[in-house]
């Protein structure tokens, strides 16, 4: 009979226990040497689980997630339409204007296309900035959202001469490239560092001569439709194919007067970057640059000048969003001519107007009555109807066609970024706050939002307000706006 209790049931259990000992603490080193070796042999299966992806912000999502993240119904096609009757209602008695001047307006239902709200909303009025809602369509469509514009030294035509050549990019920085950055992405420090390598390795010695090719760009730098006084009050500035924050002096600073010829400034501040590269190897830099001018000849040289080095830009997408939020004449008008040079058309002011026209009649929006006297909206002669920039808007927001997409993040969004940081705040119209995406517009005498929001039922509306002939100076108007778009965001308009 077995022991199962007792002082003798617990001398057996001992024995026992210790004749085990031995096998346990053997399994107990193999266990100990075999972990280290799982860790080194198979890291896939003892890896940490990955990390959880970060929360997008909500003014930064496409208008069917926001939908969501506002706790309004989601985007659908079941979702309830306003009735046309129960908008005007709401949005009569908020456009009014504070003074002179009067509003034309028209809301869409995204989806649909149908109209929910028209005051005189075909009647063409000059748009302010507003136009650089076209400029952005016109410069996806046809440069890509994904491109990228380089900046180039190439070898000069005599011996030790370098020719800074622009390619588009005005964004670009005098330091260290900054990859995660749009203004700045593009860095001269990096080029002028790329090209003495480049210039080592070539065996080159001795002083270099900076030249600098704009010629990208045709006809004149300044739009004859732009006042005077815009023009010495750094609204915009003469346009060239490459220039140092948007030609500015410092990109910290966004008012006051610019440089005048942007293509010089920024071959300054690469002769100086080279300058400082350059000093390690023994390179000089001879004072001051030159424009560079092609050789004249009947026929092309069979090889172009050897590339030393190059730099490229953030993206046309990250390029449109930083024009919306900005609302950057300077960049408006550069994107307007690249697109027209995608398209294999100058890239002068005419060539950008007519490339923003073509552009909108392949999207089936009609154009006749347009009048297009720059791309920026600064120019008084612009002519574009509400109607026209809803039909843009919603354009972009429908993703029907993919490349608009990315415009979507360059809207301003109501009390947070860009133009309306500052606006829909007080009581009337803080429900804006945050679904309110619109881009901005004000002249003198004229103030214009267009953009789009979602609705209290989840329905994704497109609208455009314009006021012209107002009175300048009055805060009520741009308050009337705020308002109505304000209004748009609570309807259930049922």
């Amino acid at each position: 009979m077995k022991e199962t209790s007792g002082p003798g049931a617990f001398r057996h259990t001992l024995r026992r226990g210790l004749r085990a000992w031995p096998t346990a603490l053997l399994l107990a080193v193999i266990v100990m040497l075999a972990l280290p070796a799982a860790w080194l042999v198979a890291p896939a299966f003892v890896s940490p689980p990955p990390a959880a992806t970060p929360e997008v912000p909500a003014w930064q999502q496409a208008p069917t997630a926001l939908s969501a993240r506002m706790g309004l119904s989601p985007l659908t096609e079941s979702a309830p339409v306003p009735l046309p009757s129960a908008v005007a209602a709401q949005l009569d008695g908020l456009l009014k204007p504070d003074g002179d001047g009067s509003f034309t307006g028209l809301v869409q239902d995204a989806l649909t296309g149908q109209v929910l709200f028209d005051r005189s909303g075909s009647e063409s009025r000059i748009p302010a900035s507003n136009m650089k809602l076209l400029t952005a369509v016109a410069a996806l469509r046809a440069i890509g959202p994904d491109h990228r514009f380089s900046t180039k030294v190439l070898a000069g035509p005599a011996a030790n001469q370098v020719v800074l050549t622009g390619g588009g990019d005005v964004l670009l920085g005098a330091g260290e490239s900054a990859p995660n950055q749009v203004m700045g992405h593009a860095g001269l420090a990096t080029l002028a560092t790329a090209t003495v390598n480049a210039l080592q390795t070539a065996g080159t010695t001795g002083e270099l001569t900076v030249l600098v090719d704009d010629s990208l760009f045709t006809g004149p730098t300044l739009n004859p439709a732009w006042a005077d006084g815009d023009v010495a009050a750094g609204e915009v500035a003469p346009l060239y194919p490459l220039a140092l924050n948007s030609a500015r002096f410092d990109p910290a600073v966004t008012t006051g007067p610019r440089p005048q010829d942007s293509a010089i400034t920024a071959a300054e501040a690469f002769a100086a970057q080279l300058k400082t590269a350059g000093a390690a190897a023994g390179f000089t830099v001879a004072a001051g640059v030159e424009r560079y001018t092609a050789p004249s000849g009947d026929a092309p040289p069979a090889e172009g000048p050897a590339v030393l080095a190059e730099v490229r830009s953030a993206t046309v997408g990250q390029q449109v969003d930083l024009m919306l939020q900005t609302s950057d004449n300077y960049l408006a008008e550069v994107l307007g001519r690249m697109a027209s040079a995608a398209a294999g058309e100058p890239a002068s002011n005419d060539g950008a107007t007519g490339a923003v026209r073509a552009q909108f009649a392949d999207l089936g929006i009609p154009t006749d009555t347009m009048r297009l006297a720059d791309v920026s909206g600064l120019a008084l002669a612009n002519q574009v109807s509400a109607r026209q920039f809803a039909e843009v808007v919603r354009a972009i927001a429908s993703g029907t066609d993919t490349r608009l997409r990315a415009a979507l993040d360059g809207f301003p969004v109501a009390g947070l970024t860009g133009t309306l940081d500052t606006r829909y705040v007080d009581g009337s119209t803080a429900r804006g706050a945050g679904l309110v995406r619109a881009k901005t517009g004000t002249l003198n005498s004229v103030i214009a939002l267009s953009g789009y929001v979602v609705d209290a039922d989840g329905r994704l509306l497109v609208f455009s307000f314009i006021g012209n002939d107002l009175k300048p100076g009055t805060a009520g108007n741009r308050e009337a706006l705020d308002r109505a778009a304000t209004a748009l965001a609570a309807c259930g308009c049922r």
